[in-house]
């Protein structure tokens, strides 16, 4: 089953390579959509996929990369929209 969610993920968060991370892990879970920074030191993330890929993508989100904190994660379902063929970094 597609499923989709955002995800909007505090703390030390943007220039740690979190994007680059969050791009590593969803090629490697066949997860497709984007990550992109927020103005107020977030990362926003819209994750579509095989519903087992994206927890599993969502929990290594929650960890982040070596360098990063994350604080919270808030998580919203969304419609899968089938749109996306990759996942890439928004600036």
């Amino acid at each position: 089953m597609i499923i989709a969610r955002r995800l909007l993920v505090s703390g030390r968060v943007q220039g740690v390579g979190f994007r680059w991370f969050a791009i590593e892990i969803a090629s490697l879970e066949n997860v497709t959509g984007w990550v992109g920074n927020l103005p107020d030191g977030s990362v926003e993330i819209l994750a579509e996929g095989d519903a087992e890929a994206v927890e599993r993508f969502e929990r290594a989100v929650r960890r982040g990369p070596s360098r990063a904190r994350v604080d919270d994660v808030t998580t919203e379902l969304m419609a899968p929209t089938g749109r996306f063929v990759s996942f890439t970094a928004r600036h």
